[in-house]
């Protein structure tokens, strides 16, 4: 009898232990929530995870880029099933972290990683989705001059940008860009230096601006408002920060690839590989044009979805 006892105790644990819920941890990027943009996106993402699936989620809002790698080590020793980074700057740190813990997954946002079997790259192909929006911003200006206001001067960021000053010269090769860079301490949560930005463009004769810059964007939009000029918004949909001002988004759907890799690691289908999300995967895109549709017009509508398309089957090669 206490053989069989023994032997129920053991099944009852077991099934416990291998019906425990998934741990999740997700360590956002610098700005934080609230940006309406990147880590809104990642959040959002995380969120719609923890509705359909069994899983505990935690999340955290590093004040420094260094605060990468210390909450990295923390959710590893704390037994997290799969630890997500949604900035670039946590790859060094993830490199280091994920040969200590081979049981543990990890995922990074931006940037491939060194290959192994615990970490995925979630990688965005953000040159065909700033294709669609320079082409917008090109047939919207009337001064032939659009501009491009990015966080910091590194790849990442001026993906975005060449991505959209190709689209706009392939509609109208005329078109000019005036490109500038926040920088600073904080280039992706200071709104208050993208207003000063934006209307230093403004005061350039540039009618169209163009960000990537986080929760800088914000001040951005505002400085769009205030000069009266289009603006461009990113990541999420940002249209109705300035109704009829902001023609529309580059959305970069950090949501889809959150949930995808927590769906893939749920189902144990998790592989340490780069995941690429473009216009073909719906990894990056534009709004409808909710708030701008009569301003925009039918016709450049259609060529936004025309040229998408062109891009998805290979007929317009975009560069990063």
């Amino acid at each position: 009898m206490k053989k069989i006892k023994g032997l129920m105790m053991f099944l009852l644990l077991s099934v416990t232990i291998f019906s425990a819920p998934i741990k999740v941890g997700l360590i956002l990027a610098m700005g934080g929530l609230g940006d309406k943009s990147f880590n809104d996106s990642a959040y959002a993402g995380l969120l719609k995870a923890k509705k359909d699936f069994d899983i505990e989620v935690k999340y955290v809002e590093p004040n420094t880029w260094m605060e990468d790698g210390f909450f990295l080590e923390e959710y590893s020793q704390n037994g997290f099933d799969l630890i997500i980074a949604t900035s670039y700057t946590a790859q060094d740190a993830m490199e280091d972290i994920s040969s200590k813990f081979p049981d543990t997954k990890y995922a990074i946002v931006d940037t491939r990683a060194k290959e192994g079997a615990n970490i995925a790259s979630l990688v965005f192909d953000e040159a065909e989705g700033s294709f669609l929006v320079g082409a917008v911003a090109a047939k919207m200006s009337k001064t032939e001059k659009i501009g491009f206001i990015g966080a910091v001067d590194i790849p990442l960021i001026n993906r975005f940008r060449n991505g959209y000053e190709q689209g706009a010269k392939y509609v109208n090769p005329n078109i000019s860009v005036v490109t500038t860079y926040v920088g600073g301490d904080a280039p992706f949560s200071d709104p208050l230096k993208g207003k000063e930005h934006a209307f230093s463009l403004a005061n350039q004769n540039v009618d169209v601006i163009y960000h990537a810059s986080g929760n800088t964007g914000i001040g951005i939009l505002e400085g769009v408002r205030e000069k009266g000029i289009y603006g461009i918004g990113v990541d999420c949909d940002q249209d109705d920060i300035v109704k009829g001002q902001v023609l529309t988004s580059m959305l970069k759907n950090v949501n889809n690839a959150i949930y995808k890799i927590i769906e893939d690691t749920v189902n144990g289908k998790f592989e340490g590989k780069v995941y690429n999300f473009g216009l073909k995967e719906d990894g990056v895109g534009t709004t409808d044009f909710k708030y701008t549709r009569d301003i925009v017009g039918e016709e450049n509508i259609a060529l936004v979805q025309k040229l998408k398309e062109d891009i998805i089957n290979g007929k317009i090669k975009v560069n990063e």
